[in-house]
């Protein structure tokens, strides 16, 4: 049994992990899906990542999981607390010195931006039924630009073990253009499973089935 320390991504909270939380406890796991300080002007990664550290306190046998902009705290927390496994899920891998503000120019990301609802919803929750992707959109919070201005502060990766997992169909990274990056930045080919952005949303069973497997490797 692991303990997932599931981290979201940007403008969201714990919610977009509910999906995904019962399929890994029917498999015996415990999960823990703290609510990041998106909200808070005064919290950068830092700050981000001990949100995290805090929740996952008294935890062992710990998976830090991290999706899309949650990739720049993932590592963090692995650098701070005893990690078995790293999983990045759609996650923007993020390189030492670098801000997540310089991150898409400097990975010449090429991936769509969503602004309206239906543009959210195109992007990405596309292959998510319909009465849950409203839901998610309905849930959207404000992102505060703080945490996107100073440097990712490690000087390199954390040495846990590490596993990238994209979406087939992802419309925001675009599955050719994570494959680059992962290649460039960790030297690893990521593993694909099919659907989009938010996996847990739309496809929980498949996504936990995965990274449960990842475990016992």
């Amino acid at each position: 049994m692991a303990t997932f320390v599931l981290i979201h991504g940007a403008a969201s909270d714990s919610r977009d992990w509910d999906q995904l939380r019962p399929e890994l406890e029917t498999l015996g796991h415990e999960v823990i899906a703290p609510d990041l300080p998106c909200e808070d002007d005064s919290a950068g990664l830092n700050e981000y990542a001990d949100s995290v550290v805090e929740a996952a306190a008294d935890a062992s046998e710990i998976v830090v999981v991290g999706h899309s902009f949650g990739g720049f705290t993932a590592p963090l927390v692995c650098d701070r607390i005893e990690t078995s496994l790293l999983v990045m899920v759609n996650g923007m891998l993020p390189a030492p010195g670098e801000s997540p503000g310089e991150w898409w120019g400097n990975t010449g990301w090429n991936g769509r931006s969503a602004e309206t609802e239906e543009e959210m919803m195109d992007v990405f929750l596309h292959d998510a039924p319909a009465d849950v992707a409203r839901a998610a959109i309905k849930r959207v919070r404000n992102q505060s630009g703080t945490p996107f201005e100073k440097p990712w502060p490690l000087a390199v990766w954390p040495s846990v073990r590490t596993r990238v997992l994209i979406g087939k169909d992802d419309r925001f990274l675009p599955a050719e253009f994570q494959r680059r990056v992962a290649h460039e930045r960790l030297g690893t080919t990521p593993d694909e499973i099919d659907g989009g952005h938010l996996l847990a949303v739309s496809r929980p069973q498949e996504l936990a089935a995965r990274i449960d497997g990842y475990v016992s490797q």
